[in-house]
C-alpha cells in the first residue's frame, strides 16, 4: 500500500477528499474549504488505515519527505510538526477542524514600509532571488538585524504584490512504482475507453466504456457503454458500482473533464472515500485498467459481431454477460491464478456496504449550481424556469439539482442551509394564483386619505408644501386687508 501513497504524494493530484463515516454523519454541508480539502488529502495515508504503536511517527516522516502543491500554487514540503498538528486536529473535529482560522492581522504586514519597498525593488530587479536571498540581502545591507525577518512575512509580501515564486519550480525527480491494494474494497480505479460506433437513439454514434475496477481483485465493480464521457455519465456509472459492490476507501481517476469536477469531489466526501487524481498524461497510475481496455478490444469487441447489435442497451447486455460469464470466471496471472470473483469474495467481510445510505444515494449524487433569482421568483436551469420562495428574489442561491432527471430539487444558501423547495413554473396556473401583497394593504378598506392622515400624526413638523401653502395664505390675507 505504501507504493500508492508514494505515487499519489508525488503526483499533482492534491485535489482529493478524505472523510470518515463519523464525519459523514456529523457534516452534511456540501461546501468544503479548499485548504481543508488539501490537508485532508495529505492526511489520507494516516486516517484511512489502522496504525499500530510507532507507525504514526514513521508515516509522518515518510509523508514529509515529498513535495506538495498547495492551493496557493506553491510547491514545497510540509514540516513534521505541522502534519502532526493537522492529524490531531482532524481526529478531534474532522474536516472542519482543518479549516484555517483567519489571522487577526490579515492583510497587514509587520515589515516597515521602507523595508517593504526595498524588498519589492530587489525582487523586481532580479526575479530569481529566493526568499532566503532577499532576507540575506537586507541583512547584508544593514537594513535589518539578523533573524529579524521571517520567510513567511516576505512570502506574503511578495504574494500580495504578485511577485511570489512562479509555479513549476524545480523539484525532486519523480519515481514510479507498481502498487496493489491489500484488500478488495481498498482501491477502485476508474477510466474511460473510446469504443466503436453503435446505434444510439436511432442513429449511429460513438460509445464510451466507463469502468470501475477493484484494484486488489481485478473485479469490475461496474462497466458500461455510454453515449458520452461527461460528469453525469461518470457519476451514473459510479452509482451503479456502489449499488452492486459497496463503498471503496479510495477512488483513483485521471484528469479527464468528467472526473475533475466539484460534484465528484463532493460525492466522494459524502461517501467517505478518498478521491485521487493521477498526474496528467501519466497512465502508470492506472495500468490495470489500461490492461482491461486491451482485453476488451482483443477478446470482446473482436470476438462479437457488431452488426448484430441493435442499440446501446443491447450492446451493454452483451458486455455484462461476457464480464460475468467469462472475465470474472477466468484465472488471472496478476492475482496468483485466482479468478477476479473468487479473489473479491475472499474479502467480503471487509467491504463497506452502503447501509442506510442506499435509500439516500440519489441525494448524495445531486449537483449544486449557483443562480440568481429573478424578480418574479424564478430561476433558470436547462432552459426551463423553476419557481422558488418569492422572498429570495434578487438573491444568489445554490440550486440542488438532479443531473439525471434535469429537475431542481430545492434551494440552499452558500453554506448548504435549506431555503425552500423548487417547482417547475406553470404560467397558466399563475393566472389564477393570488399575488403576495404588503401586509398593510387591503383593497376593500384601503383609503388613501386615511393613510395620509394617519401618517401625518407621526411627522416632526410641516413639510415644504405645507410651509409654502401657509406663506401663500398669509400673503393673500395681507393683500385683502389693504
Amino acid at each position: 500500500m505504501k507504493d500508492i501513497e508514494e505515487y499519489s504524494a508525488r503526483s499533482n493530484e492534491m485535489d482529493g477528499l478524505l472523510v470518515t463515516e463519523e464525519m459523514l454523519i456529523a457534516n452534511t454541508t456540501p461546501t468544503v474549504n479548499l485548504i481543508a480539502m488539501f490537508r485532508a488529502t495529505v492526511l489520507g495515508p494516516l486516517v484511512t488505515r489502522e496504525l499500530k504503536r510507532g507507525d504514526l511517527k514513521r508515516e509522518i516522516h515518510t509523508i514529509c519527505q515529498h513535495y506538495y502543491t498547495f492551493p496557493s500554487g506553491e510547491r514545497k514540503k510540509i514540516g513534521e510538526k505541522t502534519l502532526e498538528s493537522w492529524y490531531y486536529h482532524y481526529r478531534r473535529g474532522g474536516i472542519d477542524a482543518l479549516t484555517p482560522k483567519p489571522r487577526s492581522d490579515r492583510g497587514a504586514s509587520k515589515i516597515e514600509v521602507e523595508i517593504q519597498e526595498e524588498i519589492l525593488a530587489a525582487k523586481r530587479e532580479k526575479p530569481h532571488r529566493s526568499l532566503d536571498q532577499l532576507i540575506e540581502l537586507m541583512e547584508k545591507r544593514g537594513r535589518i538585524k539578523q533573524g529579524a525577518l521571517s520567510r513567511s512575512s516576505v512570502h506574503r509580501l511578495l504574494q500580495r504584490n504578485g511577485l511570489s515564486r512562479p509555479r513549476g519550480a524545480p523539484s525532486e525527480p519523480e519515481e514510479y512504482r507498481s502498487y496493489e491494494a491489500q484488500y478488495a474494497g481498498d482501491i477502485w480505479v476508474g477510466d474511460v475507453m473510446h469504443g466503436p460506433k453503435v446505434i444510439i437513439d436511432g442513429k449511429m454514434g460513438k460509445a464510451y466504456l466507463i469502468s470501475w475496477m477493484d484494484d486488489a481483485s481485478r473485479l469490475l465493480t461496474h462497466s458500461e457503454f455510454y453515449p458520452a464521457e461527461g460528469a453525469v455519465d461518470v457519476e451514473s456509472s459510479l452509482k451503479q458500482a456502489l449499488l452492486k459492490r459497496g463503498i471503496p476507501k479510495k477512488i483513483v481517476v485521471d484528469n479527464g473533464s468528467g472526473y475533475k469536477t466539484q460534484s465528484l469531489k463532493e460525492i466522494s466526501l459524502r461517501l467517505g472515500a478518498h478521491l485521487i487524481h493521477c498526474r496528467p498524461y501519466a497512465p502508470q497510475g492506472k495500468g490495470k485498467l489500461e490492461r482491461w481496455h486491451r482485453t476488451v478490444r482483443a477478446q470482446f469487441l473482436k470476438e462479437m459481431d457488431l452488426s448484430a447489435v441493435s442499440n446501446l442497451a443491447d450492446f451493454n447486455e452483451r458486455l455484462w454477460a461476457w464480464i460475468d460469464q467469462i472475465y470474472h470466471q477466468r484465472p488471472h496471472a496478476g492475482i496468483d491464478g485466482m479468478t477476479p470473483l473468487k479473489r473479491y469474495q475472499m474479502d467480503l467481510p471487509r467491504i463497506r456496504p452502503l447501509g442506510d445510505r442506499a435509500t439516500a444515494l440519489d441525494e448524495i449524487f445531486y449537483h449544486r449550481i449557483t443562480r440568481k433569482v429573478r424578480k418574479d421568483g424564478t430561476v433558470s436551469y436547462t432552459s426551463r424556469r423553476f419557481e422558488v420562495p418569492y422572498e429570495l428574489s434578487g438573491k444568489s442561491v445554490r440550486l440542488v439539482v438532479d443531473p439525471h432527471t434535469k429537475q431542481v430539487i430545492s434551494v440552499e444558501n452558500k453554506d448548504g442551509e435549506y431555503l425552500g423547495a423548487a417547482i417547475l413554473e406553470d404560467k397558466q396556473a399563475n393566472t389564477h394564483r393570488e399575488r403576495r401583497k404588503p401586509e398593510h394593504y387591503d383593497k376593500e378598506t384601503f383609503n388613501p386619505m386615511e393613510k395620509r392622515e394617519s401618517s401625518s400624526a407621526t411627522t416632526t413638523g410641516d413639510d415644504l408644501v405645507e410651509i409654502a401653502r401657509k406663506r401663500q395664505g398669509s400673503i393673500v390675507n395681507r393683500k385683502g386687508e389693504q
